[in-house]
């Protein structure tokens, strides 16, 4: 799917709050069908597996499902996989082809620990949900989080390799999403926005805002980012049940507020940097809206900050 530059300029010019409330509504509707999806699989499990790149918005989406079910009278839990990190030994942790920590890697991952809790939970079992202190790069049990479903609940597990072999594989009764922002603008046939460069605006916008990152390291971290995306988490997308896009028409002209400044910031040696002039040149063609516009609850929140939802 493409969206045409030329609407969205128009709409943003003739009635920018009409338009981001029918992105929005259009984004409910996937929201709402991928609870169906989950209701239907219900009966053969309670464990819902939910995939995607890093930047597609997984946490949100995640949440959202989770009220929808609420209002469908269906009590959900969302769970951050990343909270199954093993505490790494520096002898045996994972590495990228140039001998740095391969973050991206499901080694990285307690899959046996994962696998033994959805098995737990499908029987009405008490588990403990893991903590992992990023601070400290280790895993805490003692500061874990008790959980067990009752009948007609559901526990949301989200998480860039869900649908990997040794998860998903062991637990085929688990409905299965996979999420990502897929949707390139065009203008005519040309290409204007690819649907990666959102996921990369949307996490160098989180990262420099909330994370303390600058966009440089970023960028120096997006080619492995991508390496693992080839490797770990897209070959599984087959497995999912529903394919869920992200992306929102109206979330370049927003990020461009963002973006522009700290893209223009890149040093000129830095060895991106003909990169970053690509980006650049691609949001000027879009208008600017103003993120005071933007709804509270919407999915670009988790990236701009000002939303109604908790991120942790």
């Amino acid at each position: 799917m493409a969206y045409q530059l030329q609407e969205i300029n128009r709409r943003i010019r003739t009635d920018v709050a009409e338009f981001l409330a029918e992105c929005d509504e259009a984004y409910a509707q996937r929201v709402s069908l991928a609870a169906d999806k989950i209701l239907s699989n219900l009966e053969r499990s309670p464990i819902v597996l939910l995939s995607g790149p890093s930047g597609s918005g997984k946490t949100t989406t995640a949440m959202k499902i989770a009220e929808e079910l609420l209002r469908r009278g269906v009590n959900s839990h969302a769970v951050a996989m990343d909270n199954y990190f093993l505490t790494q030994d520096p002898e045996t942790v994972p590495r990228t082809p140039d001998g740095s920590v391969d973050y991206e890697s499901p080694l990285c991952l307690d899959m046996d620990l994962l696998s033994e809790h959805f098995t737990a939970l499908s029987r009405g079992e008490w588990v403990l949900v893991p903590k992992f202190e990023f601070a400290r790069q280790m895993r805490n049990d003692s500061l874990g989080t008790p959980l067990k479903l009752e009948k007609n609940e559901i526990a949301i597990f989200e998480g860039i390799h869900a649908l990997n072999d040794d998860i998903a594989g062991r637990h085929p009764e688990a409905a299965k999403l996979y999420i990502s922002a897929r949707s390139n603008i065009n203008e005519g046939a040309v290409l204007r926005f690819k649907g990666t460069w959102m996921r990369l605006t949307r996490r160098a916008v989180r990262d420099y805002s909330f994370r303390g990152t600058g966009v440089a390291r970023t960028l120096a971290m997006w080619a492995n980012v991508r390496r693992g995306e080839k490797l770990y988490i897209s070959p599984f997308k087959n497995r999912a049940d529903i394919v869920f896009d992200s992306s929102l028409p109206y979330e370049v002209p927003v990020m461009k507020n963002y973006a522009l400044p700290i893209l223009r910031s890149v040093p000129e040696d830095n060895e991106r940097h003909d990169e970053m002039l690509q980006l650049v040149e691609a949001f000027q063609h879009f208008e600017a809206i103003d993120p005071a516009l933007v709804a509270r609850d919407s999915l670009l929140r988790e990236f701009i900050g000002g939303g109604s939802y908790k991120y942790h």
